[in-house]
Formats: C-alpha cells, structure tokens, sequence
C-alpha cells in the first residue's frame, strides 16, 4: 500500500490519518480529539513548546509555563469546553522553579488542576509539553468541518498583538509583551459560542492560513475581507497582522443574523467551494505566500 510522503507537517499528518480512524480523532482536521463516554463528552488536545522555536532562548520559564498551558486550554476554548485538568511533561533544566511557579499561576488563574505528567532530562534545546482535558458543554462539539455557504466568517478580537509583543522581546524595547508571553484562552467566549457557530477553532498560526484551514475542512470557499479584520499593530503591518499566529482569538462561521452573545467581528463571507479554497480582498493569494506559520519549514 502506497504511503503519502512524510515531507514536512502536512506529509506527516496524511500518512498519520491512516491509523486515525477512531471518530474521536475528527479524521485529524480539527484542534482536539472528542471522545464520548457513556454520557459524557470529553475533549482532549496536546500541545508543546521548544525553545528557539515557540518562545525565545533565555525567556522567563515562568511565561514558558503560562503559554504552554494557555496554548492547549485555548483548543479546549474553540470546542466550548469547560477544562476538567492538564498533565505534561517537564524536561528538566534552568529557572525550574520558575517554571514551576509560571504553571501554578496560569492553573489557579483557569481554575485548572494538575492531573499528572512525566519528567525527563536530555541535551539540547528544551521541549514541555502539555495534554488538557475538558468536558463537552455543548454538543455536537464545534469542528472546523461545518461550515455553508452563505455564512459570515467572524473573528472574536485583533490579531498582531502577539507579533508586535514578540519583535519588542527580542529587540529589548518597551512595548507591552504580554499578548505574546501570556496569551489568554477566551474559555468563556467558546463556551457561549459554541451553541450558535457551525464551525470554530482558535488562531494560532495566523488568522488567513487558518480560514485556509476552516475553509478547507468544511469544504467551502473561504473570502477573507483583509480591511475588515481587526488588527492590533500598525496599518502599515497588516499584512503582516494577518499571517503572525499566537494570538488565540476564535475563528469562527455562522449565519449573518446571528445575536452573538459576545463582541465579534465579521471578517468575511462563506461560499461554494471553487477553485481557490481561500480568497483575501477577492482574490487568490500567491502561491508562495505560506500565509501563517507552518512547522518544519
């Protein structure tokens, strides 16, 4: 049997998609696992953060602890669940004690508690990584596989807050970090959501490749208004804006006379997939435009 081509992230998921057949993996389009038992529904998500690649060398591991778990209960927040407990992995290093305080902090904050987890020490650049469970409050549970055509495509705030938090990191200037160090999983959001979307997840690696990813799990096309998004930086960084991730707000479909239940904004429309799954301003990006953040690029 002929194997699709492990090249990169999207080569590796394919061929994982072939053991994946379980209906709680969501055939692996979606942000999390939805697993049903008896009559509870819970959800399960996975994350993890390297240094060098998901937060910068020498950063406060108290942050690093904070992302980490803000990152998984954001995944939680796009399917409306309430979080039950995490467990994660440490690998063992500096400012452990930090770290510890960090996850202590971003768990009391989220009314979270540590479930388990494991400890290892190897060389090289550290990895944490982190599993969040929660329960269902709505089902059937938001997928990025639900939305028509004829819907608006909303988004629940501004993205580019973390880029600019970000470049002021690492450059050393006083901008405010915190959207980039201490992104807030908007729980609550998805929880009042989640009754009223046809389809939702949360934008983590830039708001145009994740309505690429939306667009093409529903199996629609995607029109992304690039003026209509809110953004949190320059004028002059839109674009950019529009293709930095890890600002976690929630991406979502649903019908144009919707009252939602909290602020959102209506970034685009909803049509009949053709050949383009995604079109910004009305038309197709650029080949070569990546959009967001891809992995192993």
């Amino acid at each position: 049997m002929s194997r699709p081509s492990l090249d990169g992230e999207e080569g590796l998921i394919a061929a994982l998609r072939a053991f994946a057949t379980h209906p709680a993996a969501r055939g692996l389009t979606d942000d999390a696992a939805v697993l049903e038992i008896g009559t509870e529904t819970l959800v399960l998500t996975q994350d993890s953060m390297v240094e060098g690649i998901h937060y910068l060398a020498g950063q406060d591991m108290a942050d690093v602890a904070w992302k980490l778990a803000a990152t998984n209960l954001s995944d939680l927040a796009a399917k409306g669940a309430k979080p039950s407990g995490v467990l994660y992995t440490h690998m063992l290093g500096a400012d452990d004690d930090r770290f510890i305080d960090g996850l202590a902090e971003v768990l009391a904050e989220y009314d979270v508690p540590l479930l388990g987890g494991d400890t290892v020490a190897a060389n090289g650049p550290r990895c944490f990584s982190l599993t969040a469970i929660g329960r269902a409050t709505f089902t059937p549970v938001p997928s990025r596989s639900g939305s028509c055509p004829g819907e608006a495509v909303y988004l629940t705030g501004p993205v580019g807050a973390a880029m600019m938090g970000f470049e002021a990191l690492q450059g050393g200037t006083d901008h405010d970090t915190t959207a980039y160090r201490r992104p807030r999983p908007l729980l609550a959001q998805g929880r009042a959501l989640a009754p009223l979307v046809s389809a939702m997840m949360d934008v983590s690696d830039g708001v145009l490749l994740d309505a690429r990813r939306l667009a093409e799990a529903s199996g629609v096309t995607i029109s992304i208004d690039s003026a209509s998004v809110p953004i949190a930086a320059p004028e002059a960084r839109r674009a950019d804006a529009l293709r930095w991730g890890d600002d976690y707000q929630l991406l979502f479909t649903g019908a144009e006379d919707t009252a939602w239940p909290v602020p959102v904004y209506k970034i685009g429309m909803v049509e009949a997939r053709a050949r383009h799954v995604l079109l910004v301003d009305g038309m197709p990006p650029d080949p070569d435009d990546a959009l967001g953040y891809h992995h192993a690029r």
